[in-house]
């Protein structure tokens, strides 16, 4: 190892030393307190120095060196739990219970041509008893509410051949990373939070944590699961999926290709119509920001990869597939390492930033892409995209406002929350039809973009009201990449979200986007074409997450088949599985299935169809 490595390790391992901190503590202060990009720029590539060069540190030295830290850590990081209200108590984690568990309270009827198969739901679930901050003298540092390592919850739908009797058992599981087992025989938190604070509080994290585990954050595989090649795997955007087994809940290895793709992967990729190759993307905070791959349709490698040349790291949460083409959303949430350094946010949504639509052929690369230019919003989730004519037509829900990370650091983190999750119909923006860009409110709502790859022409429209905020949305899978008649989105309980300040979601909503309806203006004399939606809410303090479409074997119409989606009475303490009838969707649930544990809210769920 060269004498100029070495010195690089010498002053990591030194940092301890009491002559040595104020030094670099100062030196650190100086450069984040200046918005010089000559000052900045030296202390970036040294990041990267430093990252480079803890892969390849002899391990000898390296558990030496890490050693030493982990001595530092403890002696000025103190870790601190983050309190819950009573109103957040079902976003508090739960402990593993080991084997299946038989259910058998059952409301309702199970239906007989419901599938056999696992419907499984992704969520955090800290570990030591919820999430963390950091206090020290470099500042305060902590996660944020999306943080929170992965448990998987599955219901396992079997049926007896010879009576035809539904055998239903219930199932949760931490998803096991490589860094989840690091902290369980550590027995205590480890990675300092890396994303919201002090800017430099989260810079020291970022560099304790590369230098102490090789990675700047936990792997927190906590955002949804999926199928590829009848495997599965769970996953969040920061790192690698880890392959499932679905029946013990197991996880069995990081899905790497062979070694082939090397960078984070998104929770959302896209089964390409027609080929069943996989489409993808990895985002990064340096470059290249944006990377899209191509996985084969047995799932074994890699068959197309392209840098789409992006000139900033937008967190783009997920891609749009067509029959031809690949569709890129590069809006201004965005993160910034530079930023932080000069003593801003790591993450922040830029609300006079540019934002812009991206159509590539399915193997194309960043020449080839066709960029169309849209009104700055913020995105996380696409309902669906197809080829419409001459259109590509792009419909996601649509946002004024980011509610990641949160607030900027030294607000009040409720307060910010609890606003934002207030909508009333007065906050309208006549020119953008839209709430008004300075209105502190997260309202989303659907909207379909009509991007003409003849012209260049940009056609826009909202296509929901203001009545409710909507967000996860799922069709049926059958649709992906095609043009579909329905979406479904969960719904936002406004009121019960604005009380606890988190986001909760009190019902479900069927969306018909070939069924219209006329919608006059609170003034009685504008009005607006929106498309018909229909209600399923849940009773009084019931909420939902990981809802899900199944189709019905053999079903024909789009609309065939049921959405499931795992609850929590709120007064009872009871959560339970609702499955609702698709075509009949305001009416009650066809069943409603109780379960031997309570399920904390959490994120995407999928059901897994098993030939069992």
């Amino acid at each position: 190892m060269g004498t100029k490595n070495y010195s690089l390790l010498q002053v990591s391992c030194n940092i301890h030393k009491p002559s040595i901190i104020p030094m670099k503590l100062d030196n650190l202060r100086a450069l984040l307190s200046s918005s010089s990009s000559s000052q900045v720029k030296p202390l970036s590539k040294e990041l990267e120095r430093i990252t480079t060069l803890v892969k390849h540190v002899p391990s000898i030295i390296k558990k030496t060196c890490v050693g030493v830290l982990d001595a530092f850590v403890d002696s000025t990081f103190e870790f601190v739990d983050q309190p819950l209200l009573p109103s957040q108590s079902n976003f508090s984690p739960v402990e593993e219970i080991g084997e299946a568990v038989g259910v058998t309270t059952i409301e309702g009827k199970i239906p007989e041509d419901f599938p056999i198969g696992v419907y499984v739901r992704n969520g955090p679930n800290p570990l030591f008893g919820g999430l963390k901050s950091t206090k020290s003298m470099f500042g305060k540092s902590s996660h944020v509410w999306i943080e929170g390592e992965g448990m998987l919850h599955a219901l396992y739908f079997v049926k007896d051949r010879r009576t035809a009797a539904w055998n239903i058992s219930y199932k949760n599981k931490h998803v096991q990373t490589d860094t989840f087992k690091l902290e369980k025989v550590r027995k205590k938190p480890g990675f300092l939070p890396a994303i919201e604070g002090d800017s430099l509080a989260v810079v020291l994290a970022y560099l304790l944590n590369m230098l102490r585990f090789g990675e700047v954050n936990k792997y927190l595989s906590n955002t949804n699961v999926f199928e590829h090649s009848n495997k599965y795997y769970s996953i969040a955007e920061n790192h690698l999926p880890q392959e499932i087994d679905i029946f013990s809940l197991q996880t069995l290895r990081n899905w790497n290709l062979n070694g082939s793709w090397n960078r984070p992967f998104t929770s959302h990729p896209k089964k390409a119509p027609g080929t069943g190759e996989l489409v993808l993307m990895g985002i990064e905070p340096k470059k290249p920001y944006f990377m899209l791959g191509i996985i084969s349709a047995d799932g074994k490698k890699i068959v197309h990869k392209a840098d789409l040349r992006f000139n900033r790291c937008s967190l783009c949460h997920e891609i749009g597939v067509t029959q031809r083409y690949n569709v890129v959303m590069d809006f201004p949430l965005t993160l910034d390492i530079m930023r932080l350094i000069r003593g801003g946010p790591l993450i922040k949504y830029e609300k006079e930033g540019y934002a812009r639509i991206g159509v590539m052929p399915r193997y194309g690369d960043a020449d080839s892409i066709r960029w169309f230019e849209v009104e700055p919003c913020c995105v996380f989730h696409i309902i669906n995209s197809f080829e419409h004519n001459d259109e590509v037509v792009v419909i996601a829900l649509r946002a004024c406002k980011s509610a990641i990370p949160g607030p900027d650091f030294g607000l009040e983190k409720f307060e910010w929350f609890s606003k934002g999750f207030q909508h009333t119909k007065d906050h309208i923006d006549e020119n953008c039809d839209e709430f008004s860009k300075d209105d502190e409110s997260f309202l989303c709502r659907v909207c379909e973009w009509r991007l003409n790859m003849h012209t260049g022409e940009v056609k826009q429209r909202i296509l929901t009201g203001t009545d409710f905020s909507m967000e996860f949305p799922m069709i049926n899978h059958n649709f992906v990449g095609v043009r579909n008649k329905f979406g479904y989105t969960q719904v936002v309980g406004s009121q019960a979200s604005s009380i606890s300040g988190m986001a909760k979601y009190g019902g479900l909503a069927k969306l018909n986007f070939e069924d219209w309806r006329f919608e006059t203006s609170m003034d009685g004399k504008e009005s607006q074409d929106l498309i018909q939606v229909e209600y399923h809410m849940l009773p009084n303090n019931t909420f939902c997450s990981g809802a899900t479409f199944v189709p019905r074997i053999g079903g024909v119409d789009e609309d065939d088949g049921w959405i499931i989606t795992f609850v929590h009475n709120e007064n009872t303490n009871i959560s339970q599985v609702y499955i609702v009838d698709a075509k009949k969707f305001s009416s009650e649930a066809v069943a409603v299935i109780s379960l031997p544990s309570r399920v904390p809210y959490g994120f995407h769920g999928a059901f897994m169809s098993l030939d069992c």
